[in-house]
């Protein structure tokens, strides 16, 4: 018997529908109308027998992994009649959710709409089931909501999906609507809900759920009592997790590792250690976390030894044991065992994993081995956003800017790691001011800066001495409610200090609600480099008195402050203080301040032998520190002998020929002056260009020596020919010792009217009005007749002039200098 049209075409019309979504054959479609014709046109063979055979042939297809098939039987089953029970649809979702195939689950949940199916609770959770374990939770959350009849189990199920989804907050909000329902809670939905608390940190309403087990009786469930365990570890209170372990009558290898995980993540690794040690039987997790935890504490080595036994144990890693490794790897640029585990990976068959090459990125990066890096990157089949941001990261982090701008263009999706990543690379590599135009193309993009954001863009700000973006971007701290951030409050004070802002840096001081070492630090380093040494020793004095203990980088602030202000016996004070009274051992960075205190002073014969006593090995930081005293105080025999050993370490530092130079020039040995020109000439050395930056209405305004491409140059040239005139009427005298020329002194003084500096205040005398005071940083330090000329002009224009040079800043206000002549 044919088909009759007006059934024919309703069942055509559903079975195209399923077959459209589970992209079958055209083939099938025909196949399965022609069979579903045969079959009606035979009712007489028994519709029940028939019903009951066709679902266990469904099911059979489903257990024997062939979902397609299973699925293309439903349009046949509505063909002849016959509607699926439970347990047939249960199959067939059991296979969905095998496979996690979310197209296939949705299929099943149609057909049941369509077919106006009225599932029991065990179907409805089945069904909740699939989409949390196709991590479609909308879904999931959809179905949970329409179920007339919701136990403890589909409770349960979607609060452990939300909990593994890592979205504690709906976990949370599903077990009090769960509450409220009147489902009591059994041990599985304890197990479960307890992940959330610890995701969030809500140790009160953990330890609240915690008394609310005892009373129901589950204290000694060991699935209960091992979430307990990890739920204190994550909040923090590893006297309460050990006290549920300690108590724990059964223990599996899950409570074990939860226990090592929170003494390692928390950084007891002595227990953590002890604990693991102990251990019946140890996995992988076991290992990993123990690896994870020395390598985040900065024990790197330790991390591979553990790695190493790991396997000599006979345990394989996993995805996370190799992410781990790789990461104490990248720490200490550890090249050669790095490229062990990427052997080890590759034999592991994690080659593909995009974890793991994404672990693999960054090691090669912080080890230098871009090219390596690249290699991986583009190995990996599948990248994502975080494969696009540590190659991007790679290439700034190595000085390849340039690449990673290309790279960040080219990514498919940017999200705020990119950018931060991208504006991290422009601060790391000194290009300011592309840093501080990314961070402006970035606000608009509906992305809310990070920590991370600010913690780069604040330092951009602090190296262009660029003040109204630095309040701009402090206001933008403020709204996105980081204020109280202690870190970030610490670069705020670097910040507007560099800015030659002291007042604000201080402000900022003032207002934070607890100082930590680095905000004191941050504060002392400020005022040293503004030349306020009175005031940053008794800053420090304050931070003593407080009770707050300094570390080696607070008293590298203090000598340097002793070191601006002139202040000899208060340095030899405190640098015989830190070894004395806090056990910390002077680095070079500390000899090098006092070298340079020393130097300033005149007691050049001491420097000198405080250089070759002093139990570390030196470096020209500390030489050339010496070798600038030579030429301050006109000690050609010492400067020679110091400039042969510099130039021995470092024969192409250019900086240290120049010092020479400068050296021969005020002694007026100009064959000598000649001899290193000619030598700087063969090696090809080149002075580093004297620049300054100057900030007029938030734009950055560069100036080299002698600068002929400002569009403003007449007007800066006829303004700097006018101030020298008023400024000679007024005193001033040209200072030519140091032009390393043999020339004449008009040619002298012509060569040092076009330093950078100069031009620059001339630009923001034209460009500002009167009272305004002027901003300028200078890449070197400035010399000795710039700073003559800056103060005349101080007092000539009735002007306050702050220039930053390479060592620190000078006040320039009423003819006077806040350095007095001593820097």
């Amino acid at each position: 018997m044919a088909i009759a049209q007006p059934l024919l075409n309703p069942i055509k019309k559903l079975m195209n529908f399923l077959l459209t979504i589970t992209n079958f054959h055209s083939t099938l479609s025909v196949n399965i109308s022609a069979k579903a014709g045969v079959l009606l046109s035979e009712e007489a063979r028994g519709r029940s027998a028939s019903s009951f055979a066709m679902c266990e042939d469904v099911k059979s297809l489903c257990k024997q992994g062939r979902l397609k098939e299973a699925l293309g039987m439903l349009p046949f089953l509505d063909c002849c009649g016959i509607i699926p029970d439970s347990y047939t649809y249960a199959s067939i979702l059991h296979a969905c959710l095998r496979m996690k195939s979310l197209p296939e689950t949705k299929l099943v949940h149609a057909h049941i709409i369509l077919i106006g199916f009225n599932p029991d609770p065990f179907l409805e959770t089945k069904l909740l089931n699939t989409y949390t374990n196709c991590r479609n939770l909308a879904d999931a959350h959809r179905v949970l909501e329409g179920m007339p009849e919701r136990d403890v189990v589909s409770w349960t199920a979607m609060i452990a999906a939300y909990a593994q989804d890592g979205d504690g907050k709906e976990a949370l909000k599903v077990f009090k609507q769960m509450q409220r329902a009147g489902c009591e809670p059994d041990h599985f939905t304890f197990a479960s809900v307890l992940p959330a608390f610890a995701e969030l940190g809500i140790l009160r309403l953990g330890r609240e759920v915690h008394e609310d087990i005892i009373r129901r009786g589950f204290k000694f469930n060991v699935f209960v009592d091992s979430a307990l365990v990890d739920m204190y570890d994550k909040c923090g209170s590893l006297e309460d997790a050990r006290k549920v372990f300690d108590r724990m009558s059964e223990r599996n290898v899950v409570s074990w590792n939860a226990m090592v995980t929170g003494y390692a993540q928390n950084g007891h690794l002595d227990e953590a250690m002890e604990l693991f040690r102990e251990m019946p039987e140890r996995n992988v997790v076991s290992w990993t976390a123990l690896i994870a935890g020395f390598s985040g504490r900065g024990h790197d080595r330790e991390a591979l030894m553990l790695f190493s036994e790991m396997q000599q144990s006979g345990v394989l890693p996993n995805h996370f044991s190799f992410s781990s490794v790789l990461s104490a790897c990248a720490n200490i640029a550890a090249l050669g065992y790095g490229k062990q585990v990427h052997e080890d990976i590759i034999r592991s068959g994690f080659r593909s994993d995009v974890c793991v090459g994404n672990a693999l990125i960054d090691m090669y990066a912080k080890c230098g081995s871009i090219v390596n890096a690249h290699e991986v990157f583009n190995e990996i089949p599948e990248r994502n956003v975080v494969s696009w941001n540590a190659m991007i990261v790679g290439y700034a982090y190595n000085g390849y800017v340039d690449e990673a701008l290309k790279l960040f263009k080219n990514m498919p999706e940017q999200d705020l790691v990119s950018w931060n990543a991208m504006i991290a690379g422009y601060e790391r590599n000194g290009r300011f001011d592309e840093a501080l135009k990314l961070y402006q193309q970035m606000k608009p993009m509906c992305l809310k800066p990070n920590f991370a954001t600010f913690a780069s863009v604040i330092p951009a700000c602090a190296g262009l001495a660029a003040l109204h973006e630095g309040k701009e971007v402090h206001e933008d701290v403020v709204r996105n409610g980081l204020q109280d951030d202690v870190c970030l409050r610490s670069t705020l004070i670097d910040m507007y200090a560099k800015c030659g802002s002291i007042a604000d840096a201080r402000s900022v001081f003032d207002k934070m609600p607890k100082q930590d070492v680095v905000s004191w630090t941050a504060m002392i380093m400020g005022y040293a480099t503004h030349g306020c040494g009175k005031e940053a020793v008794c800053l420090f004095e304050e931070m003593l008195h407080s009770g707050m203990k300094p570390d080696h980088v607070t008293f590298i602030g203090v000598l340097s402050a002793c070191c601006h202000a002139g202040l000899l016996d208060d340095g030899w004070r405190y640098f015989h203080s830190m070894s004395r009274d806090y056990n910390i051992t002077p680095g070079v960075e500390h000899y090098c301040c006092m070298v340079d205190l020393l130097g300033r002073a005149g007691c050049l014969d001491e420097a000198n032998n405080l250089i070759q006593k002093m139990p570390i090995k030196s470096n020209a930081i500390l030489w050339g520190s010496l070798l600038g005293a030579c030429k301050t105080h006109n000690n050609i025999k010492l400067g020679e002998w110091v400039a042969e050993r510099l130039i021995e370490s470092e024969p192409q530092n250019a900086a240290h020929y120049v010092q020479l130079s400068n050296i021969y020039a005020a002694a007026g040995r100009w064959d000598d002056v000649e001899m290193v020109r000619r030598v700087m000439k063969d090696k090809r050395l080149k002075k580093m260009p004297g620049q300054s930056w100057i900030e007029i209405d938030k734009v950055v305004y560069a100036f080299g020596v002698g600068d002929k491409s400002h569009p403003q140059l007449q007007e800066i040239y006829a303004m700097l020919e006018r101030l020298s005139g008023q400024i000679k009427e007024a005193g001033y005298v040209p200072d030519t010792e140091f032009v390393l020329h043999d020339i004449e002194e008009e040619q002298k003084e012509h060569i040092l009217s076009h330093h950078s500096e100069k031009l620059a205040i001339a630009f923001g005398l034209i460009n500002t009005s009167n009272g305004t005071s002027i901003r300028v940083v200078k890449n070197l330090r400035i010399c000795c007749d710039c700073h003559s000329f800056v103060k005349f002009i101080s007092k000539i224009v009735e002007r306050v002039i702050l220039v930053r040079d390479a060592n620190r800043f000078h006040h320039f206000k009423d003819g006077q200098c806040s350095c007095g002549d001593y820097w």
